[in-house]
């Protein structure tokens, strides 16, 4: 069983993502984790699991896990400084859309982010990227990430 379909693409999320990511925002094993990537199922019906990088890996790793030439969404667990100081830590959701991905593929992605929206109960940060620079995480990342501290 899964949730709903999202209306404008029939797209579902399975059960796994939604228990890992349960446990993830818990902090509980399994799932105690730096990040997640999420794909389209090959039939095109489900968002399901994709990677998943243990708790020591960073950002950069995170970005690695991207595919270059087509769509992905990932959650991370980003640790940073705010500007007084502080170490805090803040759940992003990034939706991963290349320019250089299949047009096919792009549509389907964005029609379909929703649903993982709607289930990532908790998560406050939603950030788009379409090409590597908007993934940089000292001029792109960071910066917006802090506007929610």
């Amino acid at each position: 069983p899964t949730l709903a379909p999202n209306m404008s693409t029939g797209v579902s999320v399975t059960d796994d993502v939604i228990e890992a990511f349960n446990n993830f925002k818990l902090k509980r094993d399994p799932h105690k984790v730096r990040f997640f990537t999420y794909k389209m199922s090959d039939d095109k019906k489900f968002i399901e699991m994709d990677a998943m990088g243990a708790l020591e890996k960073s950002y950069d790793d995170f970005v690695e896990a991207l595919p270059e030439d087509d769509c992905r969404y990932g959650l991370i667990d980003l640790e940073f400084q705010t500007d007084d100081g502080r170490p805090t830590s803040k759940i992003v959701f990034i939706a991963w859309n290349p320019d250089t991905a299949p047009i096919r593929s792009k549509m389907l992605y964005s029609g379909s982010k929703e649903a993982l929206k709607r289930v990532l109960v908790g998560v406050g940060i939603h950030l788009n990227a379409t090409d590597a620079s908007e993934l940089d995480y000292e001029t792109s990342i960071l910066p917006a990430v802090k506007k929610f501290t």
